[in-house]
């Protein structure tokens, strides 16, 4: 069926048992899923004659399955799968009695692009003797024709692909309707130099190739930044694993291109490699600066859940994505923007015993706390991510008739959520316990997504009888952590009592402290008697 997209095509033999309306209904299930039907023939007849017995009312469909995934050892299984689902969506008794592989891998062959020597000097022998000054020019007219030709300035606009020998053929060949042949054409390659003893891999067994060197460098680095950060045996332990990836990655590294180009592809994978080792170590070899295994788990974690959620998406057609996929996925994520906003410091001012409304934290503060919220929450697209690769390479668990797949997806969505939960409260909380430590040694506190708290001598303006607080009595001698006026009340953070405490602004004033330690110059018999 046109349109419908696929990474493999499979050649399932697919048995049908029952009646013509069940062999119908067979039928309209591999139409609706672009599966196209090759060959079809009783049960015992056909290619089947002599191998299975016509005993049993059924009827036998070479179909071609074709469906997303990766070319590895499970390949064919799943195209299986794939039989065993429709059979149960249509409720049929069908059965995949073969399956096997249709190789499709495209030949990467060179690019050439034709042009015309009709520039060139003539090699008609002369039949005078040549001078030298002659044969100077002759060769000096050919160079620049050549110089010209290799830049391009006398193609024809003609492009073909192909060995040296073909391409040149193919050049001067005449097409139906085209132009004619030509006898005085040449080609160039269009990148760099043809090289005959290189030959390339298919496409995408290079592709294939070409990933696992990466993944085996990358797995080298990271066994040697480990080995650099421990000491003693660990460091031996570490240090005899980078060196087995690296052998995996040079083995591999050897064998990118079919024939030929082996030392030269070594050669570049070693410096890409080196540069890599030396970046991950720092510039300077001698400290212990550089990446660190964290930083480079957390790159290669943002980098597979990319491209896990890229295997999952890419599934869905654009008319999918417009017509629900993609509003569905703005309004979450805006209406997450929007509610997450004070959530952060929420969580923070409970803490604190007040509320957001008393911390009058700027909209640009609550639009990041936002972002750092939906930052935290980015871990819970690292299940998809997973559950994308997981069909990609066809493993069993996530196969179309593995009815434990879906559950066990739930669960395990449902425990990163509460995770990345627990993750959010502990932010909020870990900003809190500094900010306590920090009251505690008297030193300069710490701000969090805007709440800039600070200390502050609190100068009573009204007599202690007539000042209105709430959580405690206001001494106004000592400083207080003050997050400012919001509302018509001054919160205060009390460390000695361990809790918040408000009242009118009117009623107070806010003079700034250098720290916890000063002790504030006031004194009740200071205020204008009447007061």
């Amino acid at each position: 069926m046109p349109g419908k997209r696929y990474d493999q095509r499979v050649l399932v033999l697919v048995e049908v048992r029952g009646e013509r309306r069940d062999w119908e209904e067979a039928e309209r299930g591999f139409e609706l899923r672009g599966w196209p039907v090759v060959d079809s023939f009783a049960r015992g007849e056909g290619a089947s004659r002599g191998v299975l017995s016509a005993d049993v009312p059924a009827r036998l469909y070479c179909v071609e399955v074709r469906f997303f995934g990766a070319r590895n050892r499970r390949t064919e299984q799943a195209a299986v799968w794939q039989v065993q689902r429709l059979a149960r969506a249509a409720k049929l008794e069908m059965y995949a009695r073969r399956s096997d592989p249709m190789d499709r891998d495209r030949e990467q062959l060179t690019g050439w692009r034709a042009h015309t020597v009709a520039g060139r000097p003539s090699r008609v022998p002369v039949p005078r003797p040549v001078t030298p000054a002659e044969r100077l020019r002759r060769a000096g007219a050919v160079a620049r024709a050549r110089f010209s030709e290799g830049r391009g300035r006398r193609d024809t606009g003609t492009v073909v692909t192909g060995t040296a020998s073909e391409a040149r053929r193919l050049s001067r060949m005449t097409l139906p309707g085209g132009s004619a042949h030509d006898a005085d054409t040449d080609v160039r390659a269009q990148y760099g130099r043809e090289r005959p003893h290189i030959v390339m891999r298919r496409e995408e067994d290079q592709h294939r190739r070409t990933a696992r060197v990466m993944a085996w460098t990358l797995a080298m680095i990271f066994c040697a930044v480990v080995a650099r950060q421990h000491d003693g045996v660990r460091t031996w332990v570490w240090s005899g694993l980078a060196a087995w990836c690296l052998v995996r990655g040079a083995r591999l590294a050897h064998g990118v291109f079919a024939a030929g180009g082996r030392a030269g592809s070594l050669l570049v994978w070693g410096a890409a490699a080196g540069f890599l080792l030396a970046v991950a170590f720092g510039a300077d070899m001698g400290d212990r600066r550089g990446w660190t295994p964290v930083q480079i788990v957390s790159v290669v974690a943002v980098a597979a859940t990319t491209g896990g959620i890229w295997l999952l998406v890419r599934q869905w057609t654009w008319g999918e994505w417009l017509a629900w996929a993609a509003p569905v996925a703005f309004a979450l994520v805006a209406s997450c923007v929007v509610a997450s906003g004070s959530v952060m410091h929420a969580m923070y001012a409970d803490s604190l015993d007040v509320t957001p409304d008393d911390l009058d934290v700027p909209a640009i503060w609550q639009a990041a706390s936002a972002l750092k919220l939906l930052s935290l929450l980015s871990f819970i697209l690292f299940v998809p991510a997973v559950w994308g690769i997981a069909k990609h390479v066809h493993a069993p668990i996530v196969s179309p008739i593995e009815r434990l797949g879906v559950p066990l997806y739930v669960v395990t969505q449902a425990a990163v959520v509460v995770l990345c939960g627990l993750w959010a409260l502990d932010s909020a909380g870990d900003a809190v316990k500094d900010l306590r430590a920090a009251a505690v040694q008297k030193a300069d506190l710490p701000s969090y997504f805007g709440v800039e708290p600070e200390w502050m001598c609190v100068e009573p303006t009204v007599p202690a009888a007539k000042l209105s607080s709430r959580g405690g009595t206001l001494n106004p001698e000592r400083p207080y952590v003050s997050f400012g006026e919001a509302g018509g009340t001054v919160s205060l953070w009390d460390e000695p009592a361990g809790k918040a405490l408000q009242m009118p602004a009117e009623q107070v004033r806010l003079v700034p402290a250098v720290d916890g330690r000063v002790r504030c110059a006031f004194s009740y018999a200071s205020l204008p008697k009447g007061d």
